[in-house]
């Protein structure tokens, strides 16, 4: 898949306003409140702006954070690293590498066997069952 670029209009038609706040102005959503948290359905997770997969429900699991969380990608070359440190504290962003979408961070703080964490908003994902 290669870059998506769109002009902030563009985006504005696609995405909800929450979508857009969150994956375009770097937002986060109220933890506990996003359609992903607490969802158990199979399938994979994509990015709502371009459609890039990004997880899968095998490596989801319950943090206990607010949103949904996963201790791996499904494809990690859809996905971008950068150094954040907004909010008083340093932190990794995770963001889509072809659309440039704000997903959420990475923590070192998930279970094994990565011990990653990978804390990720609802708003910035669509659901594919399987």
């Amino acid at each position: 898949m290669g870059k998506v670029e769109k002009s902030d209009e563009e985006w504005r038609k696609q995405l909800s306003p929450e979508q857009y706040r969150v994956t375009r102005e770097k937002g986060t959503e109220r933890p506990f409140t996003g359609e992903f948290w607490d969802f158990n359905e199979k399938g994979d997770y994509k990015c709502v702006g371009c459609g890039a997969e990004l997880f899968s429900s095998e490596h989801k699991f319950d943090a206990g954070c607010g949103w949904p969380s996963y201790f791996k990608p499904l494809r990690p070359e859809n996905l971008e690293e950068t150094r954040d440190e907004s909010h008083g504290m340093t932190r990794t962003e995770v963001h889509c590498k072809n659309c440039g979408a704000h997903m959420g961070h990475l923590f070192d703080d998930g279970p094994a066997p990565t011990g990653l964490r990978y804390c990720i908003n609802s708003a910035s994902l669509k659901f594919e069952k399987k």
